[in-house]
């Protein structure tokens, strides 16, 4: 067997990421073939990929950043399945070397960006081997991107939640971190009612009118209860109508009556048609204005919208992109 030196050793290293012992055993394996003992590393670490890929990866590290002047800005994951890696300085700074290469080439998508060359592999190869150095599942978990005139990126603390914007126009500084500040913290799904697709309206719709119906059969039911004397929260499910018999607070009789009142006032009411559409109507404007950026209330002053804020400070600006994500 060759004799493995601790230069040796160093060398394969700086060249791999991996752990010393690692490297030394790896070169014993070897013989102290380099490439040989490379390949025995990018093994053991597919193989304990491997054997973590059905793991939960919900930890990890999220970062952000401008490029191109404040014309871009570029937000990067990476997952892992503890805490404790996600804390580990080697763990934050590959992150933050995604980051920077994302930065670089501005990829298409996530596959694109980890097909991209990276040390002496691609990033997706690197991951891979990074797995097999903590034991853990490693996956990227997120890469993000948006353009404009003028662009804001809100990192959160502890770097489990980053927030993009870009604008249509250069615009204020704090005007553009409490837009990505409320991105962050109120979660939209869309910059304005037009983002949201067909499907997401026509199922919220749905839900509407059914909620609609539901609130006024409850109504009905509640009216007829009280005017058999029965107070409607002591027989609001067979469990309670149960439990309130043995605690004396309902008779038997009366637990069994508000069973056929629900059940005939539900069998016997029908909710008018408009009163439906008027209603679920008003709660499609309710959704709009919880999920989309432009139409939610401002963090900051509950009596403006994000759009009305941003026309306070130039009549002309809008939000042209953003992107959102968190480590749940």
């Amino acid at each position: 067997m060759a004799e493995i030196k601790a230069a040796d050793v160093k060398e394969l290293r700086n060249i791999t990421g991996a752990g010393m012992m690692d490297c030394k055993k790896a070169l014993q394996e070897a013989n102290g073939d380099y490439d040989a003992a490379m390949d025995i590393l990018r093994k053991k670490g597919q193989k304990i990929a491997s054997k973590r890929a059905d793991r939960d990866a919900k930890e990890g590290y999220v970062a952000g950043a401008e490029a191109d002047g404040g014309k871009r800005a570029v937000v990067v994951a990476l997952n892992c399945e503890t805490d404790f890696v996600a804390k580990n300085e080697e763990f934050v700074n590959f992150t933050k070397k995604i980051l920077d290469l994302a930065i670089a080439a501005n990829p298409a998508d996530i596959e694109a960006l980890k097909a991209l060359p990276f040390n002496n592999s691609t990033l997706g190869e690197e991951i891979v081997q990074f797995s097999g150095k903590t034991g853990e599942k490693i996956e990227l978990g997120f890469y993000g991107k948006v353009e404009g005139e003028d662009v804001v990126v809100y990192n959160h603390m502890n770097n489990r939640l980053t927030a993009l914007a870009a604008f249509n126009k250069p615009i204020d500084a704090q005007v553009k971190k409490n837009v990505a500040m409320q991105i962050a913290a109120m979660a939209p799904i869309a910059i304005d009612k037009d983002g949201i697709s067909q499907e997401i309206i026509d199922k919220e719709l749905e839900v509407a009118k059914e909620k609609t119906v539901q609130e006024q059969i409850q109504k009905k039911i509640e009216a007829a209860l009280k005017k058999e004397g029965i107070n409607p929260a002591h027989v609001d499910s067979d469990e309670h109508i149960s439990s309130n018999i043995t605690k004396g607070w309902i008779t038997e009789e009366q637990g069994e009556l508000a069973k056929q009142i629900k059940q005939k006032v539900a069998a016997e009411t029908v909710v008018p048609a408009q009163m439906i559409e008027n209603i679920s109507k008003g709660r499609i404007n309710k959704f709009y204005e919880e999920y989309t950026l432009l139409n939610q209330k401002f963090e900051q002053d509950n009596k403006i919208t994000i759009r009305e804020y941003l026309k306070q400070a130039d009549k002309d600006v809008t939000v042209v992109e953003m992107v959102r994500f968190g480590l749940n």
